[in-house]
């Protein structure tokens, strides 16, 4: 990762990004007490004291989520340092943790589990430890989000390796809310998988400002970026459903979505008047319907941001600024149209029919008493709706500039004011060079442009594969055996002695072999070896990964000398899981915020239905077909087989776990 202590805007930003988080947490859990302690008094003074000191923590919370907004704003640090004249697109931050220490729960696994030294181990672990702290300051490029992708892939094997569905770990996952700053802490690691995956959407997001806008190549890079971010954060609402932080709330990652894809939208805009825009007929009327695209996207944005629940979470500044590029956009659309209009006056070389069906591609109606044919041919009605496209653009121009005049942290930005000033000017002069003696006799209204683009912006979904991991804890065992949903006894040495040159016994499977066709009244099997036996070690030497030819060469080699085998018995596990899910518990909007500190609560509410130490959620058994689209809390029940399953590092994903 990068240094932590770079001197550089974006280390400042995430620096100051931290010390908010540290400060929210504890107005988090000042506010925890006051709230505890106005539920268990009954005096009336004390009561009438908590309220007032809840006001005043309540004021904190809102001034330092205002000052969180301002960071999230702060989009001119992640722009590209050359000069230019565009509207800044806004990136989303990476969201922050605080440390974690594997080495002593990996440990006690390995040594209980699998019956190994763990402290052979502690270099795997400590290289486990270093990926995740660098994980926490990603270089912002390609380098940076394949180290992302390396840890959340080998998050897949870690939790297969070390994490059962029947208990927790002991590991404690802290994470930070991007637009909130209120911390989540669970044991589960599908929260750290979760929050693993909206950093790679954040970091896309933040190669997507980087880029060069000035050439056609940034401005490539710049909508591959945007589109692969929308497609991780799509994937991380599809995968994980039940997240505990606003800032992944299935409402919200949809409406981040919206916005990458709009602003990749944005940059295809660009990228198509990046050589200019000739003022010419049907050039005009393509960058119409395509700058009009641009504004319809936005207006939809600017519409799912101000739905419940996500208008309580989301930026201010950035709802603002999402509707002051529709409005922009809008208003360059009727420009370029009203340009077509009054600059060009079909003549007798122009061909007629194409510019009549260019012209009615734009409009869903026409004014009443205007056709498309006659507005071509007739120099006065062109004039007319020539001016009326203006007057709209420049009421458009005005309602974007009253939005961001309106909102501090936008009045701040200096080349959104000159982008949008620039904008309103030229419209006013070529409204201001059109015939003016019959504004008082026009009652024409511009009707409205229909968008379309030859573009279509989709999401590029997160290819994974492309990265290839090895599994640090590779020295295991093959996954499919040597995992933590399965057990085994523990390793047993067994002397093998050759009868008459046979061993008594045969060899079937993969890695690792198991024992096959075993002869009852063989030297092994009186020694205690049994049918369906794996094989971990021949002689001493590891054998776990090794296969049927290989390990019977190392038995054939020992010739008529004893050699000692190691095997292990795998044990039926009677313990299957029921899918559980995890709703919010009455009041839960109230006392969202102390989901962090549900871990150290000793007392609960003897009315809710909570397992110990999660006084805030409730849990409620469902049917596990009905619940194979979330991710479900696993817990133990007796009675029940497990079905064995060929483990990757993706079969927790989907089913039988719930990030909650």
């Amino acid at each position: 990762g990068c240094n932590p202590l770079a001197e550089t805007g974006r280390s400042k930003l995430q620096n100051q990004r931290a010390v908010l988080n540290q400060q929210i947490l504890r107005a988090v859990r000042m506010r925890a007490g006051a709230e505890n302690l106005l539920r268990a008094t009954t005096n009336n003074k004390v009561r009438e004291q908590v309220l007032l000191e809840l006001s005043f923590v309540n004021s904190d919370l809102q001034i330092l989520k205002e000052e969180l907004e301002g960071l999230n704003i702060s989009v001119e640090v992640y722009q590209n340092t050359e000069e230019t004249f565009s509207i800044p697109l806004v990136p989303l931050g990476l969201k922050e943790t605080k440390e974690v220490d594997f080495t002593l729960p990996l440990k006690d696994f390995i040594l209980e589990h699998y019956s190994e030294d763990s402290s052979e181990y502690e270099d795997e672990i400590a290289d486990l430890m270093d990926l995740r702290q660098a994980c926490r300051t990603p270089s912002r490029d390609e380098a940076g989000i394949e180290m992302l992708i390396s840890y959340f892939l080998q998050l897949g094997y870690v939790e297969n390796r070390f994490f059962p569905p029947t208990r927790h770990m002991g590991v404690l996952f802290t994470w930070y809310d991007s637009f909130t700053g209120v911390p989540v802490c669970q044991q589960n690691l599908l929260l750290e998988k979760a929050s693993i995956l909206f950093n790679i959407g954040a970091l896309y997001t933040q190669i997507g400002t980087r880029g060069n806008r000035q050439t056609q190549a940034g401005l490539e890079n710049a909508v591959d970026a945007f589109q692969r971010a929308a497609g991780v954060l799509s994937y991380l609402k599809e995968t994980f459903t039940h997240t505990p932080s606003y800032d992944m709330s299935p409402a919200m990652l949809n409406v981040l979505v919206k916005m990458m894809l709009a602003q990749a939208q944005e940059c295809v805009f660009e990228q198509t008047g990046l050589p200019g825009i000739r003022n010419e007929f049907f050039t005009l009327v393509k960058m119409t319907q395509e700058v009009a695209k641009v504004g319809e996207v936005y207006m939809l944005v600017n519409t799912a941001m101000n739905q419940e629940p996500v208008k309580e979470n989301i930026p201010y500044s950035w709802s603002k600024l999402a509707q002051i590029k529709s409005d922009h956009y809008k208003a360059l659309a009727h420009y370029f149209i009203a340009t077509v209009l009054c600059d060009h006056e079909l003549q007798s070389g122009d061909d007629e029919d194409q510019q009549e069906k260019a012209l009615s591609q734009l409009y869903d109606y026409m004014p009443e008493g205007l056709m498309v044919l006659t507005v071509l041919k007739d120099k006065v009605q062109r004039k007319q709706l020539g001016k009326a496209h203006l007057r709209k653009a420049i009421v458009y121009h005005e309602e974007a500039l009253r939005v961001c005049g309106l909102c501090k942290k936008l009045r701040n930005i200096d080349v959104l004011q000159e982008v949008l000033t620039a904008a309103h000017k030229r419209s006013l002069l070529k409204y201001a060079q059109q015939e003016t003696e019959d504004d008082f006799l026009s009652l024409i209204q511009a009707p409205d442009i229909l968008p379309k683009t030859e573009y279509k912006i989709e999401t590029i979904a997160p290819q994974f594969s492309k990265v290839k991991v090895k599994d640090f804890f590779h020295r295991l065992g093959p996954l499919t055996v040597f995992s933590a949903r399965q057990r085994w006894t523990a390793p047993r040495t067994i002397h093998i002695h050759h009868e008459e040159g046979e061993l008594g016994f045969g060899l079937k499977g993969g890695s690792p072999v198991q024992i096959y066709c075993l002869d009852p009244v063989c030297s092994a099997a009186s020694m205690g070896l049994k049918e369906g036996d794996y094989i971990v070690s021949v002689g001493g030497v590891d054998c776990k990964w090794l296969g049927v030819n290989e390990v019977l060469e190392k038995l054939r080699n020992v010739g008529e000398q004893p050699i000692e085998i190691e095997v292990i018995s795998c044990q039926d596990t009677a313990a299957s899981m029921h899918s559980k899910s995890a709703t919010y518990s009455v009041g839960m909007q109230k006392t969202y915020s102390l989901i962090c500190l549900a871990m150290e609560e000793d007392k609960i509410d003897q009315t809710k239905k909570a397992p110990l130490k999660l006084p805030f959620l409730s849990w409620g058994t469902k049917n596990r077909q009905k619940a194979a689209s979330t991710l479900c809390l696993p817990s133990a029940v007796a009675g029940s087989s497990q079905i064995k399953k060929k483990l990757s590092p993706f079969t927790l994903l989907n089913t039988e776990s719930s990030l909650y």
